[in-house]
């Protein structure tokens, strides 16, 4: 039977620890071989130049074969073809309202589905974390904080930066009494979840003080579960 697998980082990776390769090359060996091909989408930063430039940089050390996928200048009208071809699709951050809706206007949405039930591991920080779950909370809007409906791939809810954005838990917590949020988790900087068929296999961390929460409301007040952590050791190509 073919594996499903999703990893969402609360932070870190090539775009926050570029001098700490841990969580990049975590991902890359859950694909099992030797030489994976790894595709970038940057649709919540607007296919940022910058951005795309900093995961060539750091994936070229990692012994796989990185590409992008860009919406705004498309080079290739088959999408699908594309990214099923794809051992490892990692989501970037930014404005998660605006790369959902981007990617539900070119069926983009509809391909990754396809692709995590093919095998293909999903993977991504921060928005490109959140997506894949039903519901998480965003800063999309400038100035708050608030519930967005995602993907639905994980039937949980998230928020990422847990430990680094001192808003993000108590509004976490805020929501998910007020009934926008389900059960869930928080992720701090350096830390990911690693689901294997709708379950967690385990949490990691590239950092030292990163955890991950099991957030839950019960009888009307949160509660918060330390999971078990692997912590990974540096990787500086």
């Amino acid at each position: 039977m073919t594996t499903q697998q999703i990893i969402a980082m609360g932070g870190g990776g090539f775009s926050q620890e570029p001098h700490n390769l841990a969580l990049d090359r975590y991902i890359l060996e859950q694909a099992h071989k030797p030489d994976p091909s790894v595709t970038f989408l940057g649709q919540a930063s607007g296919d940022s130049d910058t951005y795309i430039t900093n995961y060539y940089t750091a994936f070229r050390q990692l012994g796989c074969r990185p590409s992008h996928l860009s919406l705004f200048k498309p080079h290739t009208a088959d999408i699908e073809g594309f990214l099923m071809e794809q051992d490892v699709i990692y989501v970037g951050g930014g404005n998660t309202r605006s790369m959902l809706a981007l990617w539900r206007e070119w069926e983009v949405d509809i391909i990754l589905r396809n692709a995590l039930e093919a095998g293909i591991v999903l993977a991504g920080i921060s928005a490109g974390a959140i997506c894949w779950f039903r519901f998480a909370t965003t800063d999309s809007i400038p100035f708050e904080l608030n519930a967005i409906a995602c993907l639905g791939f994980i039937d949980a809810s998230c928020s990422p930066h847990y430990d680094h954005e001192h808003e993000r838990r108590p509004r976490h917590h805020e929501l998910l009494k007020a009934g926008k949020l389900t059960n869930g988790y928080g992720l701090d900087e350096g830390a990911a979840l690693h689901f294997v068929d709708g379950q967690i296999l385990r949490a990691v961390a590239s950092r030292p003080e990163a955890q991950v929460y099991r957030v839950e409301l019960e009888e009307g007040e949160v509660t918060e579960t330390v999971l078990p952590i692997m912590r990974l050791s540096p990787y500086r190509p």
